[in-house]
């Protein structure tokens, strides 16, 4: 079995953004223990070039870091160049690479909010729509875009991120049906409580709250979400709690929305 797994995707190539750590590298990791190659993409050097090289030496695949800083408006440009001039054809596109800050929107920076708007809006759609026309002319491709189970929650503190992973959640939607009809396939996952470093939490924090079930491991999810994604499946929600969530929290009264401002917002301004 562990065999077959690994023979499964030989001889394609997956790119994956934001690819250096937390959720994109365990989505490298899922790909190639099916022995698939990779375009890994991230705005770091080293820790990228790293993770390549691990990779290629525990699963025997080809991992090629590519560092680009997908804010950048030509970072499309640069990626298409980068897999023209080695011939690469890309089967499966990940769309993971994000940001994260808790604030008041008011209290943010304009640069913060044109990050936000750069890499979860402008790079996932270009590079969603690049990839798009690519497999609908092909009529084969697999897309797994990244949203957040926060596209569900308009809370204090994550105007940005919310509304961001939110347009993500919606554009991916679209665009599966829409490539439906050529062989084509796009998956948003809307991750809640992985143990990431996205959110700041201490190490010891977080290996609590994997124990107790509040977190999932990057691993697990990872691995489930790829499988969603071979299957073509429109969009994969991780642990029953999470999808009950969704319900309780879109029926939130503004009473507990500002509960939360007052304990958690407010008190982190105030630090």
């Amino acid at each position: 079995m562990g065999h077959q797994l690994h023979t499964m995707l030989s001889g394609r190539w997956g790119l994956v953004t934001g690819a250096d750590g937390g959720i994109g590298l365990e989505i490298c990791r899922a790909l190639a223990r099916r022995g698939c190659s990779l375009v890994m993409v991230s705005v770091t050097t080293n820790p990228l070039r790293n993770a390549a090289l691990k990779i290629e030496k525990e699963f025997n695949v080809k991992a090629l870091p590519l560092t680009t800083d997908l804010t950048d408006r030509h970072s499309v440009s640069i990626i298409a160049a980068f897999l023209l001039s080695r011939n690469i054809e890309i089967d499966y596109l990940v769309n993971n690479a994000g940001v994260f800050s808790f604030n008041e929107l008011a209290l943010t920076n304009d640069a913060t909010i044109e990050r936000f708007m750069d890499l979860h809006v402008r790079a996932t759609t270009m590079l969603s729509v690049h990839f798009a026309r690519i497999f609908r002319e092909r009529g084969s491709g697999r897309m797994l875009n990244m949203s957040s189970m926060s596209c569900w929650m308009p809370m204090p503190g994550l105007a940005m991120y919310a509304s961001t992973k939110a347009y993500i959640r919606v554009l991916s939607r679209s665009l599966h049906y829409e490539l439906k009809d050529y062989g084509a396939s796009v998956t948003v996952a809307t991750p809640g409580g992985i143990a990431t470093n996205l959110f700041g939490l201490p190490d010891n924090l977080k290996r609590l709250a994997v124990r107790l079930g509040v977190l999932e491991t990057p691993e697990r999810f990872a691995e489930k979400a790829i499988k969603a994604m071979l299957k073509g499946k429109k969009q994969y929600i991780n642990g029953l709690l999470n999808r009950i969530s969704i319900v309780f929290v879109g029926m939130s009264p503004t009473w507990a929305r500002m509960l939360v401002k007052h304990k958690l917002l407010d008190r982190n301004i105030r630090k």
